[in-house]
């Protein structure tokens, strides 16, 4: 489609295969992680192709940071789904997921290979530190965006303690429910704005709500079927299917959810896991393509090319069902105060998720010698102060590991 044509263009006049090439484009050149992400999804679909107005975007972003899960991945989805129905939604995940998902997969390869034949060395270890200055400077910017006040400060100084003290995935949900229920007690936090409705074309109101209940079902069933069949497949895509439906505050948060299942005796390494979280800092697209290479990397079946896609299709599936289930429902839901209150209270208490994570095991398994140190704050400062891509980062502190480490 030409730009001419594409500037007088209306929601619904797009086609799946027009929605595939847009988002296959945003998904090779979109560097930075979701903000950055944002601001290239604002640049070409509302200033250039003019797909929808900036009162319309803005809507979806805001709807996109209410709901948990990767929140550019969504704004994708829910654009393609306004733009070309079902078909144009699954079209804008396909298309902005495939180079990264195609990226990690191939690292995971690479690392795999590497290990096995002993040559994973000092480059693996710069990986992980790269992903301490990832961490760090994640931490710190959502706390200053997401703990503007005493209150919320206090929150998740509290909900890092408690994630220390109770590991694994159990009490983060705990976290994340006590982060709401604070947030509702308070009833002072400022939470999402809510714009000008968004104009759509959607299927019908029992569509979106059999959407939701397939997405609770999913919640709640997985981990009961996992149980009961023991089987690798079914748990792997529990875990993934989880940390996708209980990650507020971006994809840096699916860091020790999928951890507190994954790596432990008989599973994933924290080497392995660790270097894979910061190669993924280094591609276009989303970071929870990381999921590719979690599932490509496990040490039982399914693994592989096989346990990348099931691990990568469980991580998104929760974002595309609420997003579906969610958009025409929006502006009814954003306009509650209570709403509001809760999930300012569940972001501030992500904040102390990802804080404790830093701690352990990022910093703890990662920092182990007076020269990691100084090649973590290398990356820190190049990353936070100097303004260095993420990508180029991950690239020099994984060659400062092979020389250093």
């Amino acid at each position: 489609m030409s730009d001419t044509h594409a500037s007088t263009a209306s929601p619904h006049e797009g086609t799946p295969r027009e929605v595939f090439l847009t988002f296959l484009r945003l998904g090779l050149t979109s560097f930075g992680g979701p903000v950055a992400h944002l601001g290239f999804f604002r640049e070409d679909l509302v200033k250039r192709r003019r797909w929808l107005s900036e009162e319309s975007y803005a809507s979806l972003v805001a709807l996109c940071q209410f709901l948990p899960g990767p929140a550019s991945s969504q704004v994708g989805m829910a654009v393609g789904l306004m733009r070309a129905g079902p078909l144009g939604m699954a079209a804008a995940w396909v298309a902005f997921t495939l180079p990264s998902a195609l990226l990690m997969l191939a690292f995971a390869y690479g690392v795999t290979h590497a290990d096995k034949a002993g040559l994973a060395g000092g480059w693996l270890a710069g990986l992980k530190v790269a992903a301490v200055a990832i961490v760090a400077d994640a931490v710190l910017g959502m706390a200053k965006n997401l703990c503007p006040d005493r209150t919320r400060r206090s929150l998740a100084l509290v909900a890092a303690a408690a994630a220390a003290m109770v590991p694994g995935a159990l009490g983060q949900i705990g976290i994340i429910a006590g982060g709401a229920l604070i947030g509702l007690a308070f009833s002072r936090l400022d939470g999402v704005a809510v714009t000008e409705p968004v104009r759509h074309h959607l299927p019908g109101r029992m569509a979106s709500l059999a959407a939701f209940a397939l997405f609770a079902l999913l919640l709640v069933g997985l981990p009961l079927l996992a149980q009961a069949t023991g089987n690798a497949g079914i748990s792997l895509f529990d875990t993934l299917y989880r940390a996708g439906a209980l990650v507020f505050g971006g994809g840096h948060v699916v860091l020790p959810l999928i951890e507190a299942e994954l790596v432990k005796p008989g599973g994933l390494t924290r080497e392995v896991f660790l270097a894979g979280y910061g190669a993924a800092q280094a591609v276009p697209g989303p970071l929870f393509s990381f999921a590719a290479y979690v599932g490509a990397v496990m040490p039982v079946p399914p693994n592989g090319i096989a346990g990348g896609l099931l691990a990568l299709v469980a991580a998104f599936l929760p974002s595309a069902l609420l997003v579906f289930a969610a958009l025409r429902f929006w502006t009814r839901l954003a306009a509650n105060r209570r709403v509001r209150d809760g999930l300012a209270g569940i972001n501030a208490a992500v904040v102390g998720l990802l804080g404790a994570a830093l701690w352990d095991p990022v910093f703890t398994s990662s920092v182990t010698s007076g020269r990691s140190f100084a090649l973590a704050l290398l990356a820190y400062l190049a990353l936070a102060l100097w303004r260095v891509p993420a990508w180029a980062v991950v690239a020099g502190a994984a060659v400062g590991g092979a020389i250093l480490l």
